[in-house]
């Protein structure tokens, strides 16, 4: 069960919503965030109908890449999409144990590293990819445009 979420609403239905899931995480200025997330897909085009990112750990993280994926591997994040763009509409996993270990390996701010991980989800839901080398490429342009977006939400990324 999920702990109990921060919904944040940012128009009549449209909701962006936080959750804990196993672990004592809790996100700072989550209404900064949540509109930064609704700015960046009116940004690409769409529009926020639902999203639900729920932060975890590394093993509960890894049972869903293996059970919904059949990958045997750690990642930062799994998004589900439950919608085409440009409606946005999707749960997305986030496990605080890679974010925390790449923003380490990285030598970055670990919350710089978590917000290029919640936009590099939504990026997905706006249909960007990341297989091939083309496409990494542009994921990591648009995250870095994204990222910049950040100060004008009030949202340092140092910390």
């Amino acid at each position: 069960m999920f702990n109990v979420p921060e919904s944040h609403f940012l128009e009549e239905e449209n909701v962006i919503s936080f959750f804990s899931e196993g672990i004592p995480f809790e996100l700072k200025q989550p209404d900064e965030v949540a509109t930064w997330i609704a700015a960046v897909v009116k940004k690409e085009g769409g529009s926020v109908q639902s999203l639900s990112y729920i932060f975890c750990s590394d093993p509960y993280l890894h049972q869903l890449n293996l059970k919904y994926l059949n990958h045997d591997t750690l990642t930062d994040i799994i998004t589900f999409p439950y919608s085409e763009f440009p409606t946005i509409e999707g749960d997305l996993f986030i496990s605080i144990d890679r974010v925390s270990a790449n923003a380490q390996k990285l030598h970055l701010p670990f919350k710089q590293e978590l917000f290029r991980v919640i936009i590099h989800g939504v990026l997905h839901l706006c249909g960007y990819g990341d297989k091939s080398a083309a496409d990494v490429k542009l994921m990591r342009q648009k995250e870095e445009e994204m990222l910049a977006l950040t100060r004008g939400f009030g949202l340092s990324d140092q910390e």
